[in-house]
């Protein structure tokens, strides 16, 4: 085995777990609170991580060509990104709604 292979099994295993218990704290953090920021961010963070596993899972088991993985990792992270963005936006009180 290379050692760029091994390399990145380890990348995507490492990002897998962090991805995993990010995903579950602000999960934990969603239940609690029922805050749409939560709920999208929880969303974003788990399409950034299933996106990173699933690019490195077709290239190395189902024998995909690293562009076409790369492809749908990038797909992947620009969508949970998106989401990402959107959670800091989501739950913020309208001006009608601050004014008194």
């Amino acid at each position: 085995m290379h050692l760029s292979t091994v390399t990145l099994v380890v990348a995507k295993t490492v990002m897998l777990v962090c991805g995993a218990v990010l995903t579950t704290l602000t999960y934990r953090a969603y239940s609690r609170t029922r805050s749409a920021a939560m709920r999208a961010l929880t969303l974003g963070i788990g399409l950034v991580t299933v996106g990173g596993v699933l690019a490195g899972s077709l290239h190395q088991l189902a024998g995909v060509a690293v562009a076409t993985s790369t492809a749908v990792e990038s797909v992947f992270m620009a969508i949970g990104f998106a989401v990402m963005t959107y959670s800091l936006y989501a739950d913020r009180p309208t001006n009608r709604e601050t004014a008194h």
